[in-house]
């Protein structure tokens, strides 16, 4: 039997990167998969499961909006046999703006999307699976809301508030059957993460992407969803309240360079 054969799911970023490779795996392990994001390309998203015999459906809107979260929950109560699994994926980066470079738009546009998206996210799922006593939901936050060193402030404060999120969500929703998890990224090629990728590529040091995590390797997309899938199913049932770092070994140490301690 598939793993989440019957189930629906509402995944935001879904357009590329981790949304679209977990989209494209939760539908191939039976999920109905509602897509979410700003960017057209969530049909082809959706297209592209449907291609391998999968069931989707695309939302073009802004994942940091109430009203498209709300609409997107309500499809899936309305038409798909209520919500299972929220996916609350949808973030931007901002850039590396240093600590004098930082405007007060960088911190509220940012915030919006990478924080408040998740909790309005987090807050319309939790609302009909609370009733069925049972639902996962699942949040990327990333290595830089752990510690330093992996984002700009802003994005690295905004991953650790998606942490913060999770953990109160689900001590919050104590006793209800409702789990919610915080997914930690490291270094994965996204379009998100595109640029530092070409840059490495056109410099020739592609062979350096990583190497400060004992893997020695950026990870990809599908490593990030088959993460997300066992949170998803019912595998993950005594998993709650955790932000799971998924990052080569990276958040296990501080970063070193091999033979210096200092």
């Amino acid at each position: 039997m598939k793993r989440l054969e019957g189930k629906t799911a509402v995944i935001t970023g879904a357009a590329s990167g981790i949304g679209r490779a977990s989209s494209l795996l939760f539908a191939r392990e039976g999920a109905t998969v509602i897509a979410v994001d700003l960017a057209a390309a969530v049909e082809e998203t959706v297209a592209m499961l449907k291609a391998e015999g999968g069931k989707g459906v695309a939302i073009v809107g802004d994942a940091a909006s109430s009203a498209i979260i709300n609409d997107a929950v309500a499809r899936a109560e309305k038409d798909h046999g209520g919500i299972d699994v929220m996916f609350a994926n949808a973030g931007v980066s901002g850039g590396l703006p240093g600590l004098f470079e930082l405007t007060e738009d960088n911190w509220t546009n940012l915030l919006r999307i990478n924080l408040v998206g998740v909790f309005l996210a987090v807050q319309a799922a939790a609302r009909p699976m609370v009733t069925r006593k049972k639902g996962s939901i699942i949040c990327t936050a990333s290595v830089a809301g752990i510690r330093s060193g992996a984002g700009g402030m802003p994005y690295s404060a905004s991953k650790a508030g998606v942490i913060s999120i999770a953990q109160t969500a689900a001590n919050q929703l104590s006793g209800t059957g409702v789990r919610v998890n915080a997914i930690c990224p490291g270094l994965t090629e996204t379009g998100m993460t595109q640029p530092v990728f070409d840059h490495a590529r056109s410099r020739g040091t592609e062979g350096k992407i990583g190497q400060l995590n004992p893997l020695k390797r950026a990870a990809s997309p599908d490593e990030l969803a088959n993460v997300a899938l066992f949170l998803a199913s019912d595998e993950a049932s005594y998993v709650n309240g955790q932000a799971i770092a998924v990052d080569g070994g990276l958040s296990s140490s501080h970063p070193v360079v091999p033979g210096k301690m200092a």
